[in-house]
């Protein structure tokens, strides 16, 4: 397959594979994605559903508000896949989760205005007060 993808846990219970490219990838700056990884930002890649296959094991998922699915790894924890009934055509995951996660580099901010402000990524990329489309 021509530009194929692989990641996983920590651990190694969950793999995935995705194909083609990805919708988008970017930073979200939201308290949520923040308590949900431990890190001031999180970093995602925005896949349609039949991009994505899952390889070995099976990701649990908490619904961490209204209509808002988190997945991740039942054994080791690892935060793994974002999914919301706002997007039903997308899944979205985290890059660090991602092999080779330079290859997929953020493109643009969400939720800029909830960023830490000691944070600074020095970079040029758009920065959108909420959503990209908001």
């Amino acid at each position: 397959m021509d530009n194929v993808n692989e990641g996983g846990c920590l651990c190694g219970a969950i793999r995935y594979v995705f194909s083609g490219a990805p919708l988008w990838t970017g930073y979200c700056h939201c308290v949520s994605c923040r308590r949900n990884t431990g890190a001031v930002v999180a970093c995602f890649v925005g896949l349609r559903p039949q991009q994505l296959e899952w390889t070995s094991g099976q990701c649990r998922e908490f619904e961490s508000s209204a209509d808002v699915w988190r997945g991740f790894c039942g054994d080791c924890g690892t935060p793994i896949s974002y999914r919301a009934r706002r997007w039903p055509n997308e899944i979205h995951l985290y890059v660090g989760t991602l092999d080779h996660p330079e290859q997929h580099p953020p493109r643009f901010h969400v939720f800029y205005n909830d960023k830490v402000h000691w944070f600074d990524s020095a970079d040029d990329l758009p920065r959108h007060a909420k959503t990209s489309l908001e």
